[in-house]
């Protein structure tokens, strides 16, 4: 089809910037010079691949998988050409999550890893989407609390199961408790956060759903809880990652667990992923050995 590495960095700049001024920018290109770019390439494989308004610019389904696809192609002939050109070492693992990684034992297995794999650093980050990222080859692996979206073009392994548990505010009547169960938050405000939720009213019998409040992310999440607005509901490896002076972390006796998933993308952009994925199977089972 004679596409070439411009073309998909012309799609990729749409993409980001969402108007061809702004992408011609970013690509030190003219307006028009871009323009033929994206018709060339929309030509060539015989689909449209952008929607053109008076004011906008948007992907089609068509649009946003290959620019999907792009990313992951770019950000790979970057890193080998930085690699041979011998100005960086190895590129670091890219492990992606939303809320919580794998809770308590995050840090023994980062540590043990290290140890095994010095030469290999991991560089953690914490993203609302980490499965978008994975899809834009902008992370190799990401623990997830859901599983991936058929089609998404990635794998995954259940590597845990997580009990959940209730976050409720300091002072609550219920932090008095050892455990609580979901009937004990029916007459509450639950927070429901917009960003990678493994909560949702589903978890109580049709007819005893508490009152909701939904909130964009974790921080907003654990503010509107340490301030008496809501309570929450959780995976246990929140109450590990996100400690917060005015909430409390109760177990939840009635809920079903959490599955903790380590995603990579079906064709590994790391060479390390198996390694990785390898490492925390055997970290998890010593874990479960030793109790």
């Amino acid at each position: 089809m004679n596409v070439e590495l411009r073309h998909l960095r012309a799609l990729v700049a749409i993409d980001e910037e969402r108007t061809i001024t702004d992408a011609a920018i970013a690509l030190h290109l003219s307006q028009p010079a871009l323009s033929r770019t994206l018709e060339q390439l929309e030509s060539r494989l015989g689909v449209r691949l952008v929607e053109r308004t008076t004011r906008r610019l948007a992907l089609t389904g068509a649009g946003q998988r290959l620019s999907e696809h792009a990313r992951r192609i770019l950000g790979q002939l970057d890193d080998a050409l930085s690699e041979a050109s011998g100005r960086s070492g190895p590129r670091p693992l890219r492990l992606a999550f939303a809320w919580a990684a794998l809770g308590r034992h995050t840090v023994p297995l980062l540590r043990d890893w290290r140890e095994r794999h010095p030469g290999t650093p991991v560089e953690v980050r914490r993203l609302d989407d980490p499965e978008a990222a994975l899809r834009r080859g902008e992370a190799d692996v990401a623990f997830l609390r859901t599983r991936p979206a058929d089609g998404s073009g990635l794998t995954y392994t259940a590597l845990a199961r997580e009990r959940r548990v209730a976050a409720v505010p300091e002072g609550h009547r219920l932090t008095e408790r050892d455990a609580v169960a979901l009937a004990d938050l029916t007459g509450e405000v639950v927070a429901l956060c917009t960003t990678a939720a493994t909560t949702g009213t589903y978890l109580w019998p049709e007819g005893r759903s508490p009152r909701t409040v939904r909130v964009p992310g974790v921080d907003e999440w654990l503010t509107v809880i340490a301030t008496g607005e809501a309570v929450g509901v959780t995976a246990e490896g929140t109450s590990h990652h996100h400690l917060h002076p005015g909430v409390r972390y109760l177990p939840l006796t009635d809920a079903a667990p959490v599955t903790v998933h380590l995603a990579r993308p079906a064709v590994p952009t790391h060479a390390a992923t198996e390694a990785f994925v390898g490492l925390a199977q055997e970290h998890l089972r010593r874990a479960d050995t030793a109790r």
